[in-house]
């Protein structure tokens, strides 16, 4: 695998202590490869840095980027959201990183996700 991009989907379940999800992100990290997060989707699933330790610790794991939601990429996500017919901002977001970086997108909601891209890989979680 050359990299994931997460959804909330997968944060949410990573968070939660998904034993599939959770190995799987551990094997990322020491196998160092490379993980993506839109800054959207953290905003989507942090509310307590106190409760979320373990979220907390795979965001700042050194394979895992937080992509910038910045005024290009907004852009880019809602003309996406354009092309597609869809209204996730987030959701388009996530498929841009995971376009700009090779990467396959873990997610819970495969089909919202295919509806913006039917060509990008998917690992469902």
């Amino acid at each position: 695998m050359s990299g994931l991009t997460l959804d909330a989907g997968a944060l949410v379940a990573f968070d939660k202590g998904d034993r599939r999800v959770v190995a799987m992100l551990l094997r990322a990290v020491e196998t160092r490869t490379s993980v993506a997060v839109p800054a959207g989707v953290v905003g989507q699933v942090w509310r307590d840095g106190r409760r979320q330790a373990r979220l907390a610790r795979l965001l700042g794991a050194p394979v895992v980027a937080i992509e910038a939601l910045d005024d290009f990429t907004s852009r880019a996500a809602g003309q996406l959201c354009g092309a597609s017919g869809t209204r996730d901002v987030i959701d388009a977001s996530v498929v841009l990183c995971a376009k700009r970086r090779g990467h396959a997108i873990a997610t819970s909601d495969a089909d919202d996700i295919l509806r913006i891209d039917p060509t990008i890989r998917i690992v469902r979680v």
